[in-house]
């Protein structure tokens, strides 16, 4: 793997691991290298070629005997929210955004606790330590932003967002459980989507959809949607 000079960046295969999504699967990555120092400007590349950043890693599974985990991004400006998507749209209206830089703080480490301790509790992720959050959604070379979420003045939901020049890329999500009929998760995906178009950025890739796996079943809803076959991005059927 290349970025626009002559520069070869390395690729390393993890050891087995139990696999995040179906818990009678073993799974493998393919992961750049952590350590090159030109991680930063091949990550743009790297999205468009199907990885996602978790921390300061780039990776991509890599499962043998295994392509359940397939990667997808949606065209922003083909993109038309339903009728769920526009009464979320209008559900939110009282909210404040703001962008905040890629740091924890009191305020948004206890709404991440908060969120960890109902969503996945008793699943690994739940009672998070401070360098839990800052290893999991950012690093020191992302271009990673928190678009914040306010109402009347409080945050109530933040979205990690990579920024890359083609596009954004939906890291992670958590908001104030207590307000999940505002489907805040939604929201986000959506604002990022308009952020996005906005500023003539053509996608937000919203990482690995899994047939079949509940939590991933959401993101059939954004259409169109566009899945990476190979090494080409091809349109999702609805």
């Amino acid at each position: 793997m290349g970025n626009s000079g002559q520069h070869a960046i390395r690729l390393f295969q993890s050891l087995e691991h139990p696999c995040g999504y179906w818990r009678e699967r073993l799974a493998r990555d393919l992961i750049i290298d952590p350590t090159d120092p030109h991680l930063a400007s091949v990550y743009p590349q790297a999205l468009a070629m199907g990885f996602r950043r978790s921390g300061g890693h780039v990776y991509r599974p890599y499962c043998a005997g295994c392509r359940a985990c397939v990667s997808v991004r949606i065209p922003v400006e083909r993109f038309v929210p339903n009728r769920a998507q526009k009464r979320c749209l209008a559900r939110n209206a009282d909210l404040e955004l703001r962008s905040a830089p890629p740091r924890r703080t009191e305020e948004n480490f206890a709404l991440y606790r908060r969120y960890l301790d109902t969503r996945h509790a008793g699943g690994g992720m739940d009672d998070p330590a401070p360098e839990n959050f800052d290893a999991f959604l950012a690093c020191r070379w992302s271009p990673t932003e928190f678009m914040e979420f306010r109402l009347d003045g409080e945050l109530v939901a933040l979205a990690v967002t990579d920024v890359v020049p083609d596009g954004l890329s939906a890291v992670y999500t958590f908001f104030a459980p207590e307000l999940a009929a505002r489907s805040l998760g939604t929201y986000a995906i959506l604002q990022q989507v308009g952020r996005a178009r906005r500023e003539g950025r053509g996608y937000v890739y919203l990482g690995f959809w899994l047939e079949g796996h509940p939590k991933m079943a959401y993101k059939r809803a954004y259409q169109p949607l566009e899945f990476l076959d190979g090494a080409l991005w091809r349109p999702m059927p609805a």
